[in-house]
């Protein structure tokens, strides 16, 4: 996600780069077109001084994971809204949808926006907007909606995130222990905020949102080329669903299916074009629509693609942020914007 920002911000012709912060001491003073896998340089140095980069700073993309560290991402976004920036991030899962959001997370964002000035806008990274605004403009071209449903798609073979697939979502892990983002209650903390997001969008008003979870196992070893092998017998996909449920019908479902190989778990969902990946929205009701998008980046990889997706929506709601009054707003509030001053390229023939 911090390549794909550096590369959205840098295509923006109204954005500046005016920093990039870096935990790891071996990436400081590299230059951010480095890091970023521009194949040029940028220009900026990477640096760890938060002080620094801050007083520099009228906008910040905050691109760091909040899945294992929620506190220290909102300790984080809450320091730079108190320097007055605006704020873009996909690291506060609760803040998806404001209303519903916990008083422990919400209130000390308000204090702090109150205090110096700053605005924030949170989505997600999967991909965030293919559960929130992508559904939503959907239904407008429907006569009635029966339901909508909103899937990630992924096999994660190539995808070089041994720390997510293996410990957070589960992949090789034995079947006997539940992965943290398979515990019960998880699914619906981080993503129950877009299904009522929708529901808000939509003027429903949900009797209940539930969770479904299930696993399988690998039938053979998979050896992968970034993250090594996942033996026989562990953890090979993940299917979940959050469902906002009216007069007990599934109205709003968020569904993910991942696996680490195609052959494990083959009766489920795939990638209509039988890729690696997509995202998938479905309308059903009349007509019924279905809409499939397959993003690619860095070398064809479709996680990749959509993770710069997800950073591209982020990115490019900066200007509108900018122009926004003080405050905390949701993908109902920012709208997605052409590409304005961006089509300089030649289409491929």
């Amino acid at each position: 996600m911090g390549r794909a920002a550096i590369r959205a911000v840098d295509a923006h012709p109204g954005l500046d780069l005016a920093a990039v912060l870096v935990h790891d001491p071996a990436k400081v003073g590299r230059d951010a077109g480095e890091l970023a896998e521009l194949g040029h340089s940028l220009g900026v140095p990477a640096t760890d001084d938060i002080e620094t980069a801050l007083a520099d700073a009228d906008a910040v993309v905050y691109m760091v994971s909040g899945d294992l560290r929620p506190d220290d991402a909102l300790a984080d976004v809450l320091r730079a809204l108190r320097a007055g920036t605006r704020v873009v991030t996909p690291s506060l899962f609760a803040l998806y949808d404001p209303p519903s959001a916990p008083p422990e997370v919400l209130d000390p964002v308000r204090a702090a926006i109150t205090e110096g000035g700053g605005a924030l806008f949170v989505s997600g990274i999967d991909p965030g907007w293919g559960n929130d605004i992508l559904p939503a403009l959907a239904t407008g071209l429907a006569s009635t909606v029966d339901q909508v449903r909103c899937q990630e798609i992924f096999d994660y073979t190539t995808y070089d995130q041994p720390d997510a697939v293996r410990f957070l979502v589960g992949m090789g892990q034995p079947m006997a222990d539940t992965p943290p983002m398979a515990a019960p209650g998880v699914p619906t903390m981080v993503w129950g905020g877009q299904v009522r997001l929708m529901a808000r969008a939509l003027g429903v008003e949900l009797d209940d949102v539930r969770e479904t979870v299930e696993r399988r196992h690998l039938e053979s070893d998979v050896e992968t080329s970034r993250m090594g092998t996942f033996v026989a017998g562990s953890q090979g996909a993940l299917r979940f669903e959050i469902q906002g449920i009216v007069d007990d019908e599934r109205v709003i479902v968020v569904e993910h299916v991942t696996r680490i190989h195609p052959s494990c778990a083959p009766d489920w969902p795939v990638a209509p074009d039988g890729g690696d990946g997509a995202h998938k929205v479905i309308i059903e009701g009349r007509p019924r629509i279905e809409i499939s998008v397959e993003a690619t980046d860095e070398g064809g990889n479709r996680a990749a693609g959509g993770n710069a997706t997800a950073a591209g929506r982020l990115v490019n709601a900066l200007p509108w942020l900018s122009a926004a009054e003080p405050g905390l707003y949701d993908a109902l509030d920012v709208p997605l914007t052409p590409a304005v001053g961006k089509l300089t390229r030649k289409a491929p023939a």
